[in-house]
């Protein structure tokens, strides 16, 4: 976010926007300008090579697939993971091809040598969920039939991981949630975990960690309040389910994702407000009986490891170590 305006005082200014008399927003300025194109010309000395390829034409929807050039220069011993990327952004912001994502999924795919497929989806208040959902549904779908030789060629369909970053975290989330119901359907691909990074989740009644962090210069709990006006359906609160995973939680769906084997990793740390709801999910989950791994840090704040190179050193580490578990 913008370092000139605090977000307490100005929270519209620190994202970049001016509300108007009738509700609607006005993007004033990108707080993450910079994006990055894909390149993938094998002569690039990127240890990543990446491209784009169009899902939904009429609603501007498009992956971005990260494929290490290890495997692009010899003949691969075994195909590698897949790992399905969303961007943070708070549903209302930023895109795949943002460069602080681009550089994130290039060094996963690049440590833990796996495809990486990154959606585009479109973002609210002009769409508003489930369209981020519909969208991120439609390119697992587009996964499942492409001929992409990036992916029919080097990666292993039956060891799929859907991942995000903040507000990534929740479309991983409730995509699992969505995607449990019709295992059948993505075959040949195969779910085997969720990896919730520092997952943006909501409610009403504020926690301990958001009212200890109500301040924060990064997050405070005044922006993701906007953040969720502007991306639920118009006319619901932030005890949508959408926003507030305790509420509207299904057992049958979390039985099926029980019986399919999937394990959950849930990141997050002390300096983030959203910490006490991301613990909270890994605990009931837990308690439903589902295969949950908390890593929970004293250090950080929302957006580490995207950041901090130290913290992405040991997110590389819990992302090798998850995966290769399963």
């Amino acid at each position: 976010m913008s370092n000139q305006i605090d977000p307490t005082v100005d929270p519209y200014g620190y994202m970049g926007m001016a509300l108007n008399s009738d509700g609607s927003i006005t993007r004033t300025v990108e707080i993450f300008p910079n994006t990055s194109p894909a390149c993938s010309n094998p002569s690039d000395s990127n240890p990543v090579l990446t491209k784009d390829i169009p899902v939904n034409e009429s609603n501007n929807t498009w992956v971005r697939i990260f494929l290490p050039r290890k495997v692009f220069d010899s003949d691969p011993v075994g195909k590698l993971p897949i790992i399905v990327y969303y961007h943070g952004g708070g549903l209302i912001q930023l895109s795949a091809a943002s460069t602080m994502f681009h550089e994130f999924c290039s060094n996963v795919a690049n440590e833990t040598q796996a495809v990486i497929v990154s959606p585009e989806y479109r973002l609210a208040p002009e769409h508003r969920l489930p369209a981020a959902y519909d969208d991120c549904m439609e390119a697992l779908q587009w996964i499942k039939t492409t001929t992409d030789q990036w992916l029919t060629k080097y990666a292993d369909f039956s060891k799929c991981f859907l991942m995000g970053s903040s507000a990534g975290g929740n479309i991983a989330y409730h995509i699992g949630l969505r995607a449990v119901g019709c295992v059948d359907d993505l075959n040949p691909v195969k779910i085997r975990g969720l990896i919730l990074h520092q997952p943006f989740f909501g409610g009403i009644e504020r926690t301990r960690s958001e009212i200890r962090l109500v301040n924060d210069k990064v997050l405070p709990p005044c922006v993701t309040d906007i953040m969720w006006e502007l991306a639920l359906p118009t006319g619901v609160d932030r005890d949508h389910e959408y926003c507030n995973p305790m509420v509207g939680m299904k057992s049958e769906v979390l039985e099926q994702i029980k019986e399919e084997g999937w394990k959950i990793l849930i990141m997050g740390c002390d300096g983030d407000p959203l910490i006490d709801r991301q613990i909270e999910l890994a605990k009931v989950l837990e308690e439903k009986g589902l295969s949950v791994v908390g890593e929970f840090s004293e250090k950080g704040f929302h957006g580490y490891g995207l950041h901090d190179s130290s913290a992405a050193n040991v997110l590389f580490g819990v992302l090798k170590n998850f995966i290769k578990s399963l």
